[in-house]
């Protein structure tokens, strides 16, 4: 199979591409990016691939120029953000040209225009799977996991930390870049942090401001506080869940970090702010807004117990209401794993591509991870990739029964 790889030379598809040089039913891979350079850079570090790497100079928004090089492709890695901006227009270019997709997308807004193209891509025999990364991603196929364990659904929650005990990291590394411009991925994190996103209350959509606090008691009497915040698993989960309750995406944060994000947020509604400069004044705190924050700060409940990163789900089994609980266990091999975002969403997306490759996920239609990916071999996977202990659980489930 011969696999595209957009933004490959860029930290997260970089991780996925040096991984994929490696599966077996790949031919060829190119790297084509914006860039040239650090496309033709990345080629060289992997001469010594079992596959053959080629580099090629691409700008997205050139329609010609990029559907010149999906033409020959079998299947498109998208890693090109941010995606309110690519995520459309390149699922459909890949459509056009009858070339299977995958990407990280991790807005909600594009992650619903691009579902709408379900059909359209059916009636191509084109399978896209969109957000395969850490969260969306990982986070799908733990909720996946966990509502296996029960008869009906009716709330999800998943959650990922910013800056909390047992996750490796604060993520500090991916706010800002070389040139000390705040990342996409920052800037992504204050638009979703800000304005309106979309959640799911008595099982259908709405809107409401992020941060909203979500106290939480969940299996192994495990209890804290984690804050909403704009991410596609709520959107995707209540199609392939069926929820009938509530649905939200949270960040498991110190309430510090949270009150301080909520000053940002403030003024970004009231546009004092631009997205670019709430990223960068996250990064680089404004002594003002600092002082501002601290009374929020005295006020806001903290994570509590929370794992870092995990999918609770409630609904039914035999009749009795049951949550239960899936999360990772980051210890051993697997620490640190969430301090570095290039391997935590690289490493996924590599592994999903796996899947499209060897028909395992190949169904027709525009997907979130858990409608097409086989969680139990997604995970034995991953557990292979952190050189996990044969034994040793890599996903921990608890559950309980509610009166």
């Amino acid at each position: 199979m011969r696999i595209l790889a957009l933004g490959g030379p860029g930290a997260m598809g970089a991780v996925a591409v040096r991984l994929a040089a490696r599966l077996p039913g790949i031919d060829e891979i190119v790297v084509a990016d914006r860039d040239g350079t650090a496309a033709h850079r990345l080629c060289g570090q992997l001469a010594e691939a079992p596959v053959r790497v080629r580099a090629a100079q691409v700008d997205v928004t050139d329609e010609a120029a990029l559907r010149q090089l999906l033409d020959p492709a079998d299947l498109v890695v998208n890693t090109v953000g941010p995606y309110y901006r690519f995520g459309v227009p390149v699922l459909r270019a890949a459509i056009a040209t009858g070339t299977h997709y995958v990407d990280i997308c991790d807005d909600w807004e594009p992650t619903v225009q691009m579902l709408e193209l379900d059909e359209t891509a059916r009636a191509a025999g084109i399978c896209a799977v969109i957000g395969m990364g850490a969260s969306p991603g990982v986070s799908n196929l733990l909720a996946a996991t966990a509502a296996a364990e029960l008869d009906t659904v009716r709330d999800a929650y998943t959650a990922w930390p910013v800056d909390v005990p047992g996750a490796g990291g604060d993520g500090g590394e991916v706010l800002l870049g070389p040139d000390g411009r705040p990342s996409a991925a920052a800037v992504h994190w204050m638009l979703q942090s800000s304005g309106k996103i979309c959640t799911v209350r008595g099982g259908q959509l709405t809107f409401e401001r992020p941060l909203r606090p979500v106290g939480l008691t969940l299996p192994g009497g495990r209890r804290g506080t984690a804050y909403t915040v704009g991410h596609p698993e709520p959107i995707t989960l209540r199609r392939t869940l069926g929820l009938t309750g509530e649905a939200v995406n949270l960040m498991v944060m110190r309430p510090q970090t949270l009150a301080y994000l909520d000053v940002l947020r403030r003024d970004t509604d009231r546009r004092r702010l631009t997205h670019e400069t709430a990223a960068l004044q996250f990064a680089k705190p404004n002594l003002l807004r600092y002082l501002r924050s601290l009374p929020l700060s005295v006020r806001s409940k903290g994570p509590g117990t929370l794992p870092p990163f995990f999918a609770a789900v409630s609904g039914t089994r035999a009749g009795r209401d049951c949550m239960v609980l899936t999360h990772l266990d980051l210890t051993g091999t697997a620490a640190g794993l969430f301090g570095d975002m290039a391997r935590a969403t690289g490493i996924p997306l590599a592994l999903g591509l796996a899947q499209i490759v060897d028909g395992t996920a190949r169904r027709p239609g525009v997907h979130p991870p858990d409608a097409v990916i086989d969680a139990p071999r997604f995970f034995a996977d991953l557990a292979r990739q952190l050189d996990r202990p044969a034994g040793r659980p890599l996903v921990i489930v608890e559950q309980d029964e509610r009166a």
